[in-house]
């Protein structure tokens, strides 16, 4: 891969793992669950989905098993969710399910970044312009979705870092 390529794929997941982990960092299961309004999506809801959409979206394109199967994240969340749910789509009740200590989501969080940073170290210039969905016009490219896995992962990571500054922690 160009130095540039890779220079702004590994920032931009690089600061995925920073956002995120400065959102989760020391907090308690009741930060962590804690709701706005009592149906939103809570820190451990928003976190939890952005490792499972990047964890899923990496693996699929890298041809690599997910960590949260592979690595046994998926029994030890022990969530009461098809273990290939990411949280696309889910209800307010289901996003209430997430309950997660900070350790084990932080140790989730990293594996998912560390592989990813693995896969990314793997990948040519040539390789961001292969196709790799055709069902969108224009077709998606590797490049376009490892982009739209950081700008998915950044806003979560944004909401999470929000609903700790309600909880003024």
């Amino acid at each position: 891969m160009t130095t540039a390529s890779a220079a702004l794929l590994l920032d931009g997941f690089d600061r995925v793992r920073d956002a995120v982990h400065r959102a989760v960092d020391g907090l308690s299961d009741e930060a962590l669950t804690y709701r706005a309004g009592g149906r939103s999506n809570s820190i451990a809801w928003l976190a939890w989905h952005l490792a499972r959409v990047q964890d899923d979206h990496v693996a699929d394109v890298a041809g690599r098993a997910q960590v949260w199967t592979e690595h046994g994240f998926a029994d030890r969340f022990d969530l009461p969710f098809d273990e290939a749910s990411i949280g696309y789509g889910q209800t307010s009740d289901e996003v209430g399910q997430v309950h997660v200590e900070a350790d084990l989501l932080a140790d989730y969080l990293r594996a998912v970044h560390e592989q990813t940073m693995s896969y990314l170290a793997t990948l040519t210039a040539d390789d961001l312009d292969r196709v790799i969905d055709t069902r969108w016009d224009p077709p998606v490219t590797l490049a376009v979705r490892l982009v739209s896995v950081v700008s998915d992962d950044l806003q979560h990571a944004g909401q999470a870092a929000y609903v700790r500054g309600l909880l003024g922690v």
